[in-house]
């Protein structure tokens, strides 16, 4: 009878330590939810495997191109920074948002506001640094991180933004009207706006999509305003310059060496 009881205590003590001992965080491409007025919202937070409470991580939000908008909460995983992220996940010691804009939805108005409020949420419930948040956008989503920024110049820390635009090209000018005339130079008024952010741009110069000439534009108006921006024209390379500006590792130790200013 008393080596029963000795039996059960030590069960009972080892469950009790076992439930004492906090399990370990979920890494990986985790799904997540957000609320906006009541409507829900998909998206993916990718942790990295090494995460820990410990210390502050890096937060990269990106935002994908046209192709990708739905409402499943993962294809905007499969083209772009996602797919570079699970071939070479040791260069990515980050959080990563995956927003994703409905059809029919641009990172303006209802886009920005899901990817804002992904955001927020990822800000709350991890480990990271406010001072070291990225902006990141490819295509539609170039266009949505040249926005942004503009709008809110003093939350990222740095921008790089693939295939973007300033006017919008002739293949959506129906959606998205170019700015009025009476505004003045809209690449010096996006530049005066941006100039305190780091900035990579990158295009393909054979893009028939958007022309490069959007990203050289704005280029030459940032070293107008000495700002901290480098242009990268692929020779030979077409709308999906991504492919090459992401696989380039020294691009991810630039960024994650930013800091936002004091």
């Amino acid at each position: 009878m008393l080596r029963a009881l000795i039996g059960f205590l030590t069960i009972t003590l080892g469950m009790v330590a076992a439930a004492l001992v906090p399990s370990p965080p979920e890494t990986g491409f985790l799904n997540r939810t957000l609320s906006i007025d009541g409507d829900k919202f998909r998206y993916q937070v990718y942790v990295p495997a090494e995460y820990d409470e410990s210390r502050k991580w890096p937060v990269i939000l990106f935002l994908h191109g046209s192709g990708e908008r739905g409402s499943d909460g993962l294809h905007q995983t499969v083209v772009g920074l996602g797919s570079v992220i699970r071939s070479h996940p040791e260069r990515f010691p980050a959080i990563v948002i995956f927003p994703q804009a409905p059809e029919g939805k641009r990172w303006s108005g209802q886009g920005e506001a899901i990817a804002l409020k992904a955001l927020e949420q990822t800000l709350a419930q991890f480990e990271a640094d406010p001072d070291r948040v990225y902006l990141v956008g490819l295509s539609m989503g170039g266009r949505g991180a040249i926005q942004i920024a503009q709008q809110q110049p003093e939350r990222f820390a740095a921008m790089v933004a693939v295939c973007g635009w300033v006017v919008p090209p002739n293949a959506i000018a129906d959606i998205e009207p170019p700015p009025p005339e009476s505004e003045g130079d809209p690449y010096a008024t996006a530049a005066d706006r941006l100039k305190g952010i780091p900035i990579r741009l990158y295009h393909g110069s054979q893009d028939t999509v958007v022309p490069a000439s959007e990203s050289r534009r704005l280029a030459v108006a940032l070293h107008e305003r000495s700002a901290d921006a480098k242009y990268t024209e692929y020779p030979d390379v077409g709308h999906a310059a991504w492919d090459k500006a992401f696989a380039d590792a020294d691009l991810w130790k630039w960024l994650f060496a930013q800091r936002r200013a004091p």
